[in-house]
């Protein structure tokens, strides 16, 4: 199964990326974990993509694009993947439309996990991130009023990107760049939308109801 992920920025993309993950038995090709890689390591990519991540922009296709389109064409023919994080413009979709097409392949399905723009507000605004693992972390999950991550107990701190305004922006940018996105799925007979506000279980239930897909009982 090849499958594309989509939500706006605090979706919960992320998490429900990695439950999918073990319960459709595919790989995970996130773009957030290639670029933390490449903005770690401050690679050429990196160095470039950072001017943007930094002021809550996405990055432009051409450096997106290249690091995705690594990643997918190496896998099988046979191989199933699921993306998180691209393609987010019509541009990166044409593009991966069309390397799959050379390849015989093609997408079967397009998830958008729907919230208001109020719960993300709310949801991004409040959000943390470990200097020592990279967990994400909320401001209600802090220990004893210190700033310290609930999976290692390292130092928490807010990036430029999650603090309020950057926050705004960065929906504002996603509403331009990545709505337009629904359609060009919508018109291919391949998005499918279910709501994002609920419990991790629950949003993830609505997720494989969706693709008529349940994970296996073991019993």
């Amino acid at each position: 199964m090849r499958l594309v992920l989509m939500g706006p920025p605090g979706a919960g993309k992320g998490t429900q990326a990695q439950l999918l993950k073990e319960q459709l038995n595919v790989p995970l090709i996130g773009s957030g974990d290639l670029f933390r890689y490449h903005l770690r390591e401050q690679t050429p990519l990196g160095q470039e993509a950072s001017k943007y991540v930094n002021q809550g922009l996405l990055v432009p296709d051409e450096i997106t694009i290249g690091i995705i389109m690594d990643k997918v064409l190496g896998l099988s023919t046979q191989e199933g993947f699921l993306l998180d994080g691209f393609p987010r413009t019509t541009d990166q979709a044409a593009a991966l439309e069309k390397a799959l097409a050379e390849r015989s392949r093609g997408l079967d399905q397009v998830v958008f996990i729907n919230v208001a723009e109020s719960e993300l507000l709310r949801r991004l605004s409040g959000r943390y991130t470990c200097r020592e693992c990279q967990a994400p972390n909320t401001s209600s999950k802090a220990k004893g009023g210190e700033a310290v991550c609930v999976s290692c107990g390292g130092e928490l701190y807010q990036r430029d990107d999650d603090r309020a305004e950057a926050v705004a922006r960065r929906l504002r940018v996603y509403q331009t760049e990545t709505f337009p996105l629904l359609d060009y799925y919508r018109q291919r007979g391949l998005l499918i939308e279910v709501p994002g506000v609920g419990s991790v279980e629950e949003v993830n239930q609505w997720v494989l109801s969706a693709l008529d897909h349940s994970p296996v009982d073991p019993d």
